[in-house]
Formats: structure tokens, C-alpha cells, sequence
């Protein structure tokens, strides 16, 4: 498996990936939002192209999609990680990991400060996630205490703390 940065010809494979993946949570629509939400943070100002990775097999083909979208802790820019997919039949071998560590070590390298996600505790506990409590950051959405993490980088600095805010189509997911 290969893990680079997305292309523009890899845009239809991501969309089906993320809808593959996401269907199970959305037994009663054919497309998920998170399929649309890609589509929407490619297309705007918290888009960062070198965070955006594809896992690829050693014949090109797409199985998995991670990305990472600047989002703010108070008025300092950090990063909002998700969504994650995996082509369905590729799940549990070990592709979503390899996608999160390289996206965090793309972020590290790029100097960012912490990520920020909604997700499992005992999924992303492996990666260094806390529950953002720890840092004092707040989640946009006061119920998602308990799933609300943060990963510290490098560049991250104490004082960095309050509410974290994701992009704008976030709003509509």
C-alpha cells in the first residue's frame, strides 16, 4: 500500500469510497454527508491540499481517504481530522491506521499545532488522542464531550485552549 496526496482524478474514487463507508450509519439515504462534505471542504478555504491522503494498492487503485481541514481553537488556526474511510472490504487490515499516521506526521512536519476529532476513544486512543477536556478545548457541540479528541503536535502550546470551531460545511453535516 501506498499513501500519497490526493489528485484531482481521485475525487470520484474518494466520493465512493466515503459513501461505501459511511452507508452503514445511513440506512435510509443513498448518499451520506460525509460523501458531500469532502466535496464541500475541497471546494473552500479551509481546504489543505497536502493533508488530504489516499491509500493506494501497488496496482493505483484507491482504498482508503483521509483528511485533515483547518479549524480554530479560539482565533489560533489548528486542524479538524475526518472524516477517515476505508473501501469496506479493505477494513480492519490496518489501511485507516497507516492513513492517520501519515496524515499526523504530514501535520507534525507542516508545523501545526494540535488536531482536533469526533470519534471512537478506543480507535483513536493508539494514535496519542485525548479527550480534549484534558488541553481545555471545548467541543462545537457540548454532548460530543465524550467523543471529542485531541492530539497535541510538536508546535502545540499550552496556551492554546478554548472552543474548537471546524470549517463551515461542518454546520450542515
Amino acid at each position: 500500500m501506498l499513501i500519497r496526496r490526493e489528485t484531482a482524478s481521485d475525487a470520484d474514487a474518494i466520493r465512493a469510497i466515503t459513501t461505501a463507508a459511511f452507508a452503514p450509519a445511513y440506512p435510509s439515504v443513498d448518499v451520506p454527508p460525509e460523501a458531500g462534505l469532502v466535496d464541500e471542504l475541497r471546494a473552500g478555504p479551509a481546504w489543505l491540499p497536502a493533508l488530504s491522503l489516499v491509500a493506494a494498492t501497488p496496482a493505483g487503485e484507491i482504498i482508503g481517504h483521509v483528511l485533515c481541514t483547518r479549524g480554530h481553537v479560539g482565533h489560533d488556526p489548528v486542524l479538524g481530522l475526518g472524516p477517515l474511510s476505508v473501501r469496506p472490504d479493505q477494513q480492519r487490515r490496518g489501511v485507516g491506521s497507516a492513513l492517520v499516521h501519515a496524515v499526523l506526521g504530514a501535520a507534525d512536519a507542516l508545523g501545526e499545532p494540535l488536531v482536533a476529532l469526533l470519534g471512537d476513544p478506543a480507535y483513536y486512543r493508539r494514535f496519542g488522542f485525548e479527550l480534549s477536556s484534558v488541553y481545555q478545548i471545548t467541543p462545537p457541540v457540548p454532548h460530543w464531550q465524550p467523543h471529542f479528541q485531541v492530539r497535541v503536535l510538536s508546535a502545540y502550546q499550552p496556551r492554546l485552549r478554548g472552543p474548537f470551531t471546524y470549517p463551515e460545511p461542518f454546520d450542515r453535516t
